[in-house]
């Protein structure tokens, strides 16, 4: 499939490694993290950290949102669907996340709570409509990607008046769990990041360059397909090779 296979390219992908072992001298070696989820699957699913020398340690970041999401906020999510009687709208993410109680939001579901997965907030806004007598609460999660939609539902449930329609809003930044990474007690021992591209399409790249400036740890925004990820590495490796920290965009290295 054109755009597609090309950045799967196993010839492309072996010069890539190639170039990476051979630029990967430093004694004290390279400690990477790639920020997002999709990111590590990348790195699971083609087994590029097979083609990665010894030096290079790919550390696995807080992957999704849910993963930092606090318990006490899918608690507060439940408690409206069990307490309050609304219809709590919610992505399959949260569904099964454990919290208080060893419950869940599907265990609230089977106990008799109204708790509908959804596809999209115009799933949400459609549910709604069709119950005029009910709250609805959207469950709103995700990183910067996924909140654009979240304000188009509110801009749109304005407009039509939808009075039942409310959003239970606890979406996450990537720079500020990137800031809580490196702020850590006892610290987290980094050389750079590989920055999530579908970030950086709504924030662009400057919200990275504290990390640089300030931290010293170079980024590399980078696509998901395995030849983004390994010339992410290399672009990384590259820089602390040569004592820089500055954030690239590894889309205009090709």
């Amino acid at each position: 499939m054109k755009y597609v296979d090309e950045f799967r390219d196993g010839e492309l992908a072996k010069n890539i490694a190639a170039n990476i072992a051979r630029e990967a001298t430093a004694a004290s070696g390279y400690r990477l993290m790639e920020f997002c989820g999709g990111h590590t699957h990348a790195l699971s699913r083609y087994g590029i950290a097979d083609l990665l020398p010894a030096s290079v340690r790919m550390i696995h970041g807080p992957g999704c949102p849910v993963c930092v999401l606090p318990i006490g906020r899918v608690d507060q999510a439940i408690r409206l669907a069990r307490e309050h009687g609304v219809i709590l709208c919610t992505y399959a993410d949260t569904m099964r996340v454990p919290c208080s109680d060893n419950l869940t939001l599907m265990r609230a579901k089977s106990g008799g709570a109204d708790v509908r997965m959804i596809y999209s907030t115009q799933d949400a806004l459609k549910i709604a409509r069709d119950n005029p007598g009910q709250q609805v609460v959207f469950f709103a999660i995700g990183f910067e990607t996924t909140t654009p939609p979240t304000a188009v539902a509110v801009k749109q449930a304005a407009a039509e008046g939808l009075k039942n329609f409310s959003v239970l809003c606890n979406h996450v930044l990537t720079p500020a769990a990137m800031h809580a990474i490196l702020s850590a007690q006892g610290g987290v021992a980094l050389d750079g990041f590989v920055g999530p591209a579908h970030v950086s399409t709504v924030i662009g790249s400057k919200p990275f360059e504290v990390f640089a400036d300030d931290y010293g740890k170079p980024v590399v925004i980078a696509g998901f397909e395995p030849l983004d990820v390994m010339q992410a590495i290399l672009m990384l490796i590259r820089q602390i090779n040569e004592g820089r920290a500055a954030v690239e965009n590894e889309f205009t290295a090709r």
